[in-house]
């Protein structure tokens, strides 16, 4: 009669494992706040925030001893695996916008005052200075090398990093088994499983009120999303006013200017945040019609847009797969 026996160990092994709950941890990366929930019996937070750190010295170019920033200044041409996953899907989104993401955008992203240098004083002798060294179609990758046809070309991955980002931190929490997450830095996100009222994640979508400091958020939509990441781009925050006119931060780079079209933001799911994040930029350039087409190219893309129409009021679009995920805010 050993049966007992054997019971009794299974119940005494299954109360020494240490129970799963959910935690909660946020932080700053990139200069801004980053939010994370995930299910564990065990803490990540110092490996979290470990990890953030070395992507930050491969890809921002606000620290000068970055893998991204010596390449811009040309004092490298090496690239860490960071910096090579980030670049080949770059190229691959810069491809299937037809040239509307591009890496290559910094200087003229500095020009205007949104990037990593300060502001200049914008002309069109400027603009027509810089716009020779921009186009993606300049810079390539030779193994662990990057070539650029043009020494004044500059890298800016800010579009496309923090998506990458969250990426690295959700499938470094699934390789330690973990099935339950949340992964939000600066607003783009990652979810996999259940929250912690066990239903699918909620995120509102906000509404695009000029709000440079989040001050009003008022939501648009709130949506209920699981194994799938989302990015949202939009003009409504990150702008400035000079001469009565509004300089948003989104640059085109056909024309070297910021975009002035109806599309006030846009939200995007994607099976990974890079590409959601890309997408979501090349979007604010092409603007609401070619977007849309790129969209329903692509099945594994879904689109949410916010545009104001002649008399400024909202109007929506959104397409079918992602109204699937629209929850009644009542």
């Amino acid at each position: 009669m050993r049966f007992p026996f054997i019971l009794l160990a299974v119940v005494i092994l299954t109360a020494c494992q240490p129970k799963k709950e959910y935690l909660r941890i946020e932080g700053l990366i990139f200069g801004t706040i980053y939010h994370m929930t995930y299910e564990s019996s065990e803490d990540f937070s110092d490996t979290i925030q470990n990890t953030l750190n070395a992507f930050d010295w491969s890809m921002s170019t606000y620290k000068e001893e970055s893998v991204i920033s010596k390449i811009n200044r040309n004092e490298s041409d090496h690239t860490d695996l960071y910096f090579r996953k980030v670049f080949r899907k770059a190229k691959e989104i810069t491809a299937s916008t037809g040239g509307a993401f591009d890496m290559t955008v910094a200087p003229l992203v500095n020009a205007w005052g949104f990037g990593f240098s300060k502001k200049d004083s914008v002309t069109q002798a400027l603009i027509d200075s810089i716009m020779p060294y921009v186009g993606m179609d300049m810079v390539q990758l030779d193994r662990d090398k990057i070539i650029k046809q043009k020494p004044e070309i500059m890298l800016d991955g800010s579009a496309i990093a923090k998506g990458f980002a969250v990426d690295v931190v959700a499938e470094l929490l699934e390789a330690y088994g973990i099935d339950n997450y949340m992964v939000e830095i600066g607003g783009e996100m990652r979810v996999k499983g259940l929250n912690p009222k066990q239903t699918s994640w909620r995120v509102g979508i906000d509404k695009p009120i000029d709000d440079p400091e989040v001050l009003n958020r008022e939501l648009q939509e709130i949506i209920g999303i699981t194994d799938v990441a989302l990015a949202t781009s939009g003009n409504y925050r990150n702008f400035y006013v000079k001469g009565g006119k509004k300089y948003a931060h989104t640059i085109s780079p056909f024309t070297g200017y910021p975009v002035q079209h109806q599309l006030l933001g846009v939200s995007v799911l994607a099976p990974d945040c890079m590409s959601a994040d890309a997408y979501a930029t090349g979007f604010m350039v092409l603007g609401f019609e070619k977007s849309l087409e790129i969209v329903r190219a692509n099945p594994e893309l879904e689109a949410y847009f916010i545009m104001a129409d002649e008399a400024l009021e909202y109007k929506i679009y959104s397409t079918k797969g992602f109204s699937d995920f629209i929850l009644d805010k009542n």
